[in-house]
């Protein structure tokens, strides 16, 4: 069953495809010396956002929870590469940083990015030499409050924050986190309504200024990037589901969202999106999927 919004069944797999084939490219050419060296650390980082949109997609298709897994291990694997070559580079030529743009958690783009990827772990419970390596990339402790008490529902050592970097629109979420429990649920469907439409942040007045706006903000809506460009991935808020798994909060108003991943949660469904016409249903979809998942696996020599 197609969990996103937008799109048919061609469209994702169309797309899932060419992630897949796009993934398997960049590797290639890392594997091989650099054109052009000093660019290298760029590229590899930009592998590890490929890897989230291959595993996005896959969500956003309908694929079983416990494979979206798969591509966690690679997306460690390019950020910590692009770090050290970031080093290296920089050390060689004298530079300050080697990124085009703001690589802290300061930055909404990066801080988005980095919540999606922690929450993204806890829920499919990556493995913990995988979580760590994980929580050496993010780095930041004591930053921001809310990412740090959702990382410390795994890392109790987690230093706390006492402050949001990003009030607009990660205070509602922490007022959800932080009301009775009887309030949660309104709080969270509440932070899910305005998470989409607070993330939208005014074009830089400078034309070579990065923008804080997260990248995929417009993908499949607009004219620069419309749905049959193929950008759009689904807009998913990792974070609410994330933090529903990390503080047991009561999710059951976010539940057919368009924008609320509540399968994450419930890796053997039934599924909690709404059927589009000539979907596999609901009931039979966690079925289906693995079903398939293992003529696959016995497809593969």
């Amino acid at each position: 069953m197609i969990r996103a919004s937008l799109g048919d069944q061609a469209y994702w797999d169309k797309w899932t495809r060419f992630s897949e084939q796009a993934v398997d490219k960049v590797l290639d050419a890392i594997s091989r010396p650099s054109g052009n060296p000093i660019y290298r650390a760029q590229f590899v980082w930009d592998l590890s956002k490929d890897y989230l949109r291959l595993t996005l997609r896959r969500y956003s298709r309908g694929d079983a929870i416990f494979e979206l897994f798969q591509d966690f291990p690679g997306l460690l694997d390019a950020w910590e590469l692009s770090d050290r070559l970031s080093v290296e580079i920089c050390t060689e030529h004298g530079l300050k940083t080697c990124r085009d743009w703001d690589f802290s958690l300061t930055n909404l783009n990066h801080y988005n990015y980095c919540f999606w990827l922690v929450g993204l772990a806890l829920l499919l419970k990556v493995p913990d030499e995988q979580w760590q390596r994980l929580l050496a990339l993010v780095n930041g402790a004591g930053e921001d409050e809310l990412l740090d008490r959702v990382i410390a529902s795994r890392e109790s050592r987690r230093r706390i924050g006492g402050r949001l970097l990003h009030p607009t629109p990660y205070a509602r979420l922490l007022k959800a986190i932080d009301a009775p429990s009887h309030e949660q649920a309104a709080l969270l469907r509440d932070f899910v309504d305005h998470w989409y439409p607070e993330l939208k942040r005014p074009v830089p007045r400078r034309l070579n200024a990065p923008s804080d706006q997260p990248y995929w903000y417009s993908y499949g809506d607009s004219e620069k990037y419309p749905l049959e460009r193929g950008s759009y991935f689904g807009r998913w808020c990792i974070e609410a589901a994330a933090a529903a798994n990390a503080f047991g909060l009561d999710d059951s108003f976010c539940l057919g969202h368009e924008h609320y991943p509540g399968d994450l949660l419930r890796p053997d469904g039934p599924s909690t999106h709404k059927s589009k016409p000539g979907d596999v249903s609901s009931v039979g979809q966690g079925m289906v999927a693995r079903l398939l998942s293992k003529l696959r696996r016995k497809s593969t020599p």
